[in-house]
C-alpha cells in the first residue's frame, strides 16, 4: 500500500508540472480552499470572539466605551509586544501581509515558512485586538496563501503548482473574510498573481467557493454590511460622482505619501521603537475619535446608513488616514484593505453630505456616495479597479452600484496614479522595505510550468568509457539523449544520434574497441542539476548561473539516493513560451 501511494504521488507531481493539469489543479484548489477557509475562520474567531469577553458591552470593537487613558495605552502596549515578538522570532523579516505574499511569489516560488505563518497570525491578532488602525484582510491573505504554500511544500509538489495553490489560498482568504467569493477570485488574479489563464481560473474559483462554504457554515450567508438598496437617483448626479472620484484619488495619494514618509523616517529606529511609535500615534488619534481604532466596520456601516455628521466625517477621514499610514509605514503586521474601505466610506459620506447641502433635493442618500467611496478608495490605493468594484457589489449585495461604481473607481485610480504618480500600496510597501517587484508575460509563462512537464525522459545514463558492444546495447532502446557520467556524477549531455554516427563511421574504417563519450565528435554540453520541483524560470536562472546549456532533473528519493527523471536543454525551455 505504501509503495502504491508513493508511486501515485510521484505521478501526481509529474502531472502537476504541466501547465494544463486542470483536473489535478482543480482538486488541489478545492482542498486548499477548505484548509484556508478553516484558518481564516479561526483567525476571525480569535480577533472577534476573544476580545468580546473583556470589552465593554461584550462587543469586540467597542473601543468608544473605553476610558481615554486605556485608548491611549492599549495600542502602545500592543506595539511593544509586537516589536519584541518580531525582534525575537522574525529573523529580520518584518514585511507581512499581501506585500510579502507578492514578494514570495515573484522571487521565491511562493514558499512561505511555518514560522512566518505563526508570526502573522499572532502579530495581526494582537494588532487588531489592541486597537491599531489596521484591517484583517491583509493577514487573511497571508494566512490563506501560507496554508496553500505549506500544503504544497508538505506534499513536495512542483513549484509551479505551489504558486497556483498560493493563489487559491489568497482567493479563499478574501472569500472567507467578507463572504465575497467573486471578489476573492478577482483579487487573487488581478492584484497578486497578475495573470488570467484557464489553469489559474478553475482552481482559484473552486478554492473561493469551498472557503465561502466554510464561512457560511460558521457565520451564515449574510453580507458584511447591512444596508438598504442604494442607487443613483439620475444621470444628473454623475458630476458629483466624478467629484467623488477626484477627491478619493487625492486622499489615496495622500495616504500612500504618508505611508512612504513614515516608512522612510522610521528606518533609523529599532523595530520595536517603530511599532510603539505607531501605537502612540493611534492612541493620540483615538483620544479625539476612538472610531479610528481597530477594523472599524461598525463605523463604516454607520456611514453607509448616512448616520454620521459632516464635521465628524472630516475628523474621521483625517485621523484614519494618519493612523493607518503610521501603522502600515512603521511595520504593524495588519492589513491595509480594511482601512482603505473605512477611509473611502467616510470620504464618500462626506462628499455626499456636502452635495446634499449644496444641491438639496437633487442628490441621492449620502450612504450611496459612502458605498461608492469604498470601492473608489480600494481601487485607487491598491490600483485594482476590478477588485474594488467586485468587493463593493458583494459587500452590500447591491448590483445597482455597478455603473457609477465603474466610473468613480477609474477616476480615483487615474487621479492617484497619473496625477500624483502613486502606485499600489503593496508595491510601495515592498519598495519601502528595500525590496523590488518585477514581473512580465515571459516570466509568468515560465513560472506556470514545472521542469517535469517539459523535460525529456527518453535518455540513458553511462560512464564516459564504453565498449563497442555496450554502445550498441545502449542505442538499442532508441534513446534521444545520453547523460555521460564522470567520477560518479553527470558531466555532459550527448545526442544519441552522434554516438550512432560515430560507431557507423568507425566500423567502416575497421577499427574501434573502446569509445570515450567525452572525446568523440558530437554535440555535447556540460550539465548541472535542477530539482524536480523547480519551474522553468528557476531552470533558466540555473542555466545562466552555472554557465551551462543543459540540466538533468533529479530528486532525493531516499537518503543518499538521487533519482534522475529527465534532461532539459535551453531550447526546450524556450519552446515552452515561444509560439
Amino acid at each position: 500500500m505504501g509503495d502504491w501511494l508513493h508511486r501515485r504521488l510521484e505521478q501526481i507531481r509529474l502531472n502537476l508540472s504541466r501547465s494544463d493539469a486542470l483536473l489535478t489543479l482543480a482538486l488541489m484548489g478545492l482542498v486548499t480552499g477548505v484548509l484556508a477557509g478553516g484558518v481564516i475562520v479561526a483567525f476571525r474567531l480569535a480577533v472577534e470572539e476573544g476580545p468580546a469577553f473583556f470589552m465593554p458591552g461584550r462587543e469586540a470593537e467597542n473601543f468608544e466605551a473605553l476610558p481615554a487613558w486605556l485608548r491611549l495605552l492599549m495600542p502602545i502596549a500592543g506595539g511593544l509586544f509586537i516589536g519584541l515578538l518580531f525582534r525575537w522570532a522574525a529573523g529580520g523579516q518584518y514585511v507581512m501581509g499581501v506585500a510579502r505574499v507578492m514578494e514570495r511569489l515573484a522571487y521565491h516560488q511562493g514558499y512561505i515558512s511555518l514560522r512566518e505563518f505563526v508570526l502573522q497570525f499572532v502579530g495581526a491578532a494582537v494588532s487588531i485586538v489592541s486597537g491599531h488602525s489596521v484591517g484583517r484582510e491583509g493577514p487573511h491573505v497571508y494566512l490563506g496563501a501560507a496554508a496553500g504554500s505549506l500544503l504544497g511544500q508538505r506534499l513536495s509538489l512542483p513549484n509551479n503548482s505551489i504558486r497556483t495553490m498560493v493563489g487559491c489560498g489568497i482567493a479563499a482568504a478574501i472569500a472567507a473574510s467578507f463572504n465575497t467569493p467573486l471578489a476573492g477570485v478577482i483579487f487573487a488574479l488581478e492584484v497578486v498573481m497578475m495573470e488570467y489563464t484557464l489553469a489559474s481560473f478553475i482552481p482559484v474559483i473552486l478554492a473561493a467557493v469551498s472557503a465561502n462554504a466554510v464561512f457560511i457554515v460558521v457565520f451564515g450567508d449574510v453580507p458584511a454590511f447591512q444596508v438598504p438598496t442604494l442607487e443613483l437617483g439620475s444621470l444628473a448626479e454623475m458630476p458629483v460622482v466624478l467629484v467623488l472620484g477626484l477627491a478619493v484619488g487625492c486622499i489615496a495619494a495622500l495616504f500612500i505619501q504618508l505611508f512612504q514618509s513614515f516608512a522612510r523616517h522610521g528606518e533609523a529606529l529599532a523595530f520595536w521603537w517603530r511599532t510603539m511609535l505607531a501605537g502612540l500615534i493611534v492612541g493620540l488619534c483615538a483620544l479625539a475619535a476612538p472610531e479610528v481604532m481597530g477594523i472599524g466596520y461598525d463605523t463604516v456601516n454607520s456611514a453607509l446608513l448616512g448616520e454620521l455628521g459632516l464635521g465628524f466625517l472630516v475628523v474621521l477621514v483625517l485621523l484614519k488616514v494618519l493612523a493607518s499610514a503610521a501603522c502600515g509605514g512603521l511595520g504593524i503586521p495588519g492589513g491595509m484593505i480594511g482601512p482603505s474601505l473605512f477611509i473611502g466610506a467616510v470620504a464618500g459620506g462626506l462628499v455626499g453630505q456636502l452635495a446634499v447641502q449644496l444641491l438639496p433635493g437633487a442628490v441621492s442618500n449620502p450612504g450611496f456616495y459612502a458605498l461608492l467611496g469604498m470601492g473608489a478608495m480600494m481601487g485607487a490605493s491598491l490600483q485594482a479597479p476590478l477588485a474594488g468594484l467586485t468587493a463593493m457589489v458583494e459587500l452590500t449585495h447591491n448590483p445597482e452600484i455597478i455603473m457609477p461604481g465603474m466610473l468613480v473607481i477609474v477616476v480615483a485610480a487615474l487621479t492617484a496614479s497619473e496625477l500624483f504618480g502613486k502606485g499600489s500600496i503593496f508595491i510601495t510597501m515592498l519598495k519601502s522595505a528595500g525590496l523590488d517587484y518585477h514581473t512580465s508575460p515571459v516570466l509568468q509563462a515560465l513560472r506556470r510550468v514545472g521542469v517535469g512537464g517539459v523535460m525529456k525522459r527518453n535518455f540513458v545514463r553511462h560512464d564516459r568509457m564504453i565498449g563497442l558492444s555496450g554502445a550498441r546495447e545502449l542505442l538499442a532502446g532508441d534513446p534521444e539523449w545520453i547523460l555521460v557520467d564522470e567520477d560518479g556524477r553527470p558531466a555532459a549531455l550527448l545526442r544519441a544520434v552522434d554516438l550512432a554516427r560515430h560507431i557507423e563511421g568507425n566500423e567502416e574504417e575497421g577499427g574501434m574497441t573502446t569509445i570515450d563519450l567525452m572525446q568523440i565528435p558530437a554535440w555535447r554540453e556540460q550539465v548541472a542539476p535542477i530539482h524536480l520541483q523547480a519551474t522553468l524560470q528557476e531552470a533558466l536562472e540555473s542555466l545562466d548561473r552555472e554557465a551551462v546549456e543543459a540540466l538533468y532533473v533529479e530528486r532525493v528519493t531516499a537518503p543518499g539516493i538521487r533519482h534522475i527523471y529527465g534532461v532539459l536543454t535551453r531550447g526546450q525551455i524556450e519552446s515552452a513560451y515561444h509560439y
